[in-house]
């Protein structure tokens, strides 16, 4: 099998070096871009398995960038982001990206959201029949049924729609404005309706909802379901 290739598309030539280096270092081929011009004709050429798109670029928003590799093709996409981009992070998230990195990142962070991101690609995507095992908890999208560790775990319907999305979804980042949509569709309710149903789902899916296992908080962003295999 030949070695995953990410495109990496940042303006600063520092990062673009570092990145790459550690990339590469650990198998990955990779190809670069510095601006949002070169990232499109370079996605078009080379066909990522995987992107990595600095929002911050110099000639276009990487939102815009995220939005166009997603319209080509269903590979995952990481975009890069300072700490006061939280608007731009969401803008992204809902244009089609995957996850997030905050910069400055620590290296094995950045590895664990790749090989997360390569684990759940369209090749072994999930589908809402059957089963599906995540960390303990076995949800049966037939039956409508949840057990956790083999007791079973009795869920309303909107508690069992928004565990269903997390955990098809697991180790990805969902917007408030994602789960939204998908559980209440065009009557999207105000943001406190959706703390409510998560801090239902917590009290019966978790040991101690005040530090959650499987349903966790990106703050002012949206949730993340992890099964602890990131």
């Amino acid at each position: 099998m030949s070695a995953p290739l990410v495109l990496l598309v940042d303006d600063e030539p520092s990062i673009r070096r570092a990145a790459a280096t550690l990339l590469r270092s650990r198998g990955y081929t990779v190809t670069t871009a510095a601006t949002g011009a070169e990232a499109i004709a370079a996605f078009a050429a080379a066909r990522p398995d995987l992107a990595i798109v600095d929002l911050g670029l110099p000639d276009m928003d990487g939102t815009r960038v995220c939005r166009d590799f997603r319209a080509r093709a269903a590979i995952p996409i990481l975009v890069l982001s300072v700490r006061d981009e939280e608007r731009q992070k969401v803008e992204a998230l809902d244009a089609g990206a995957d996850d997030y990195v905050t910069k400055p990142f620590a290296s094995e962070e950045l590895l664990a959201r790749i090989r997360a991101a390569l684990r759940r690609s369209p090749a072994g995507a999930l589908h809402l029949e059957g089963q599906l095992a995540r960390g303990g908890i076995t949800i049966d999208f037939d039956k409508r049924r949840v057990r956790r560790d083999g007791a079973e775990i009795r869920l309303t319907p909107k508690e069992f729609e928004l565990l269903a999305l997390l955990a098809v979804n697991a180790g990805r980042v969902l917007t408030h404005q994602k789960i939204g949509r998908a559980i209440w569709g065009a009557a999207t309710p105000p943001p406190e309706h959706l703390r409510v149903l998560v801090g239902q789902l917590r009290r019966k899916l978790e040991d101690d909802p005040a530090h959650p296992r499987y349903v966790l908080t990106e703050p002012w962003v949206g949730y993340r379901f992890t099964d602890e295999s990131d």
